[in-house]
């Protein structure tokens, strides 16, 4: 009876000790990326024994409630310049951030079409509504006014443009049928195991500024292990393949030269 008693105690140590190390972490992610983060938060969880709790929005909006004090431990913008104001004003560890993945901007709807006809689609104008995610407030939405300046056809389509909160809800707007197309992330139409309805013309790069995504450690979670955690994370292998089926890019790392062998 004392060995079993003896045993029963080892497990209910045991038990103690993992629950101790669990630890839960806050998370902001910004909208475009709120998909690809429950995927990862799964793995995450059962790769760590950590939890991540997860609040989307438009980075603009995210920022503003972290400057007004809401309790987030991490980051996850869809821009670089955000983070960086945050560490700027004291509120992101300094030295955390790093970029998590690299946004890829698409003109989507259900015609079957855009693939082939995105720019001349847009320059014809035979729709009604244009849906992009607030550019105040969205890089993605940022992006888009940016491709509408290029092509030289702000001025025209602005009549018709719908404005969305964020990128899921312009999203929205194109699945439910309030806008004929919508310019939203790439990430949002190429969902693994999702079957695809409609077509997006993927937007060539030299129409906006890259959409590189920073990742911050906040104040709130400087010493939290999960937070710490869940950014070592996102830097494997396992989460980068995650990141990558979405459509991102990955930050290359430069180039440096070899040093010439000696003879």
């Amino acid at each position: 009876m004392r060995a079993i008693s003896w045993l029963l105690a080892g497990f209910a140590f045991l038990s103690f000790s993992a629950s101790a190390r669990a630890a839960e972490t806050q998370v902001a992610v910004a909208a475009n990326f709120a998909g690809p983060m429950q995927v990862l938060a799964e793995k995450f969880a059962k790769k760590t024994g950590h939890h991540a709790v997860i609040v989307s929005g438009a980075t603009g909006k995210l920022s503003a409630q972290i400057q007004n004090g809401a309790p987030f431990e991490v980051f996850l913008s869809a821009d670089m310049t955000t983070p960086q104001k945050l560490e700027e004003q004291g509120l992101a560890v300094r030295g955390s951030r790093f970029t998590y993945a690299r946004g890829r901007l698409v003109l989507y709807g259900p015609r079957p079409d855009l693939g082939q006809n995105g720019e001349a689609t847009l320059k014809a104008g035979e729709f009604a509504h244009l849906a992009i995610a607030n550019p105040k407030l969205a890089p993605y939405g940022a992006a888009a006014l940016s491709v509408l300046v290029k092509l030289g056809l702000k001025a025209a389509l602005e009549p018709k443009l719908v404005i969305g909160e964020n990128i899921s809800q312009t999203m929205q707007f194109v699945e439910s049928g309030n806008a004929e197309l919508g310019f939203v992330a790439l990430s949002q139409v190429q969902v693994p195991g999702k079957p695809q309805s409609g077509s997006f013309w993927l937007v060539p790069s030299s129409l906006y500024d890259p959409i590189r995504q920073d990742a911050a450690l906040l104040l709130h979670g400087e010493h939290n292990q999960a937070a710490r955690a869940l950014l070592d994370y996102l830097k494997t292998d396992e989460a980068k393949a995650v990141i990558v089926s979405y459509g991102y890019e990955l930050e290359q790392k430069p180039k440096t030269n070899a040093p010439s062998a000696k003879h």
